[in-house]
């Protein structure tokens, strides 16, 4: 299976992102000059854009995992811990951000709480990607359980001291905001946080060659790069041009893996399905094949006796007739040692088309049964119906008019035909037929007796059709 993980990146993969980083470089190149320029301070930017960051996280977490399924890689659970990471702080986050649900924000939060939630936030998140970058391709053995596990639970931990520590433990780190806007310590944070994604971000780089998430992430991360800048380098506090340029970087860095994986999903859905309708076209080409007589092109022997106990069973249940033709090319080795193989195969496709045009209507069937035998199965068909079907398929034959100087009955290819009906059976006949011990057998009975009838035409001069009696039938034994 092709997954993100193992997919190698193509060229054009490479162009694509390296497009969109051109792009991302370019706008934060015209944005950084602007981002002190203040705006209107709208708070409920803060619970909309945070709100669509956490389900785009959980939504990633989740396809990671899935991804992680088939690729058994632990560094797949790694990465999904750090969106399970950002999910986590992006909500502590908005929780305490003041203004929002109370004046100084909820669980304690004071007036550094949410910067330094921010910093902690963007600087454990490359953390998560070094794990990745570094793990590997290794493939875990009884232990993917407990690294999911393991994982989960130390992001829980993580957040939890995070959490703790910028609001009961605010009063033991440095001061970085003053009011909305920051002090000169937050640079070298900031600063401190930026080289750590820079870290981040080439680790990525040295993972060579490339899958398709590997290279997603070095653009996820240029826009964590941009993101910190704008909105904690550039900037000069809250509700600035920088402030909402560096946090709608952040939205469409963590959209940008969900979206690359949900198109990819897409892209592998659409290939199982082409993959499924060329197994089913395939499968039935296969069935076409195996039932098809390759030299005739009408149905084989298999097909035949599939379709003659299908309509034995059926004749059984509804007691209607059920008839049969066997044909035979008469004097066929002759016509191949005068002709050669070649001239014989062409006959023997002659007479094929020729018994097939004579069998269309539903149910009816003409199989090569072996040879230069011939059967034409004939469901719902008495007797006369039968024979007067024989004659045709006869006259057409001749009217061929193939040469045949080998015959001893006509110039040109004939054939004989046998003809048995279960119908034209006596009552005792037909009952140890359908209901004895040998109904499971009893469609060899219609065959020996079409046999017979064949043998006695063949007998009496060839190039005519000969019906089966009472004696031709022989039920055969269990």
């Amino acid at each position: 299976m092709v997954l993100l993980a193992s997919q190698p990146a193509g060229r054009g993969d490479c162009q694509f992102a390296c497009a969109v980083i051109a792009v991302s470089t370019l706008v934060f190149l015209v944005l950084a000059p602007l981002a002190k320029v203040p705006l209107t301070p709208l708070p409920a930017f803060i619970p909309i854009y945070q709100s669509a960051q956490l389900i785009n996280d959980l939504v990633t977490v989740v396809f990671l995992l899935g991804q992680r399924q088939y690729a058994r890689s632990n560094a797949l659970v790694l990465l999904a811990g750090g969106y399970l990471f950002n999910a986590l702080m992006s909500t502590v986050h908005a929780l305490t951000f003041p203004g929002l649900f109370s004046p100084a924000g909820l669980l304690g939060a004071g007036a550094q709480t949410t910067a330094w939630l921010y910093v902690f936030w963007h600087g454990g998140f490359p953390f998560f990607v070094i794990a990745y970058a570094t793990c590997g391709s290794q493939e875990p053995s009884r232990r993917g359980a407990f690294a999911l596990l393991g994982t989960a639970a130390a992001v829980l931990a993580a957040v939890c001291a995070f959490a703790i520590l910028a609001t009961l433990g605010q009063k033991f780190l440095p001061p970085i905001m003053q009011g909305n806007h920051y002090t000169p310590a937050l640079i070298v944070v900031v600063s401190s946080v930026w080289v750590f994604n820079l870290i981040a971000l080439i680790a990525l780089s040295r993972r060579k060659p490339y899958c398709v998430l590997d290279l997603w992430l070095i653009v996820v991360m240029c826009a964590w790069l941009f993101d910190i800048a704008l909105s904690a380098g550039f900037n000069a506090g809250r509700y600035d041009l920088g402030f909402y340029a560096g946090r709608i970087y952040g939205f469409l860095a963590a959209s940008l893996v969900l979206v690359v994986l949900l198109v990819e999903n897409s892209e592998l859905y659409l290939q199982l399905i082409r993959l499924r309708e060329s197994d089913r076209e395939k499968a039935a080409e296969l069935q076409r094949l195996s039932t098809v007589d390759p030299l005739t092109g009408i149905a084989n022997r298999r097909a035949f006796e599939d379709a003659l106990g299908q309509e034995w069973r059926r004749m059984m249940r509804h007691k209607t007739a059920l008839s049969l033709l066997l044909i035979d090319v008469d004097y066929f080795k002759r016509f191949n040692d005068s002709y050669g193989h070649v001239a014989g195969d062409h006959c023997l496709r002659t007479v094929a088309q020729v018994v097939a045009g004579r069998a269309r209507r539903a149910g009816e069937m003409a199989a090569r049964y072996g040879g230069e035998e011939f059967a034409v199965l004939l469901p719902h068909i008495e007797i006369e119906e039968a024979l007067r079907l024989a004659d045709l398929i006869c006259a057409s034959v001749r009217d061929e008019k193939i040469p045949h100087l080998g015959s001893a009955v006509a110039p040109c290819v004939t054939i004989s035909v046998g003809v048995a009906s279960i119908a034209d059976l006596p009552a005792s006949a037909a009952a140890l037929c359908r209901d004895g011990p040998a109904a499971p057998f009893g469609a060899t009975v219609l065959i020996e007796a079409a046999d017979h009838a064949l043998y006695r035409a063949k007998s009496a001069g060839r190039n005519r059709v000969a019906a089966a009696g009472t004696d031709d039938f022989v039920p055969v034994a269990a």
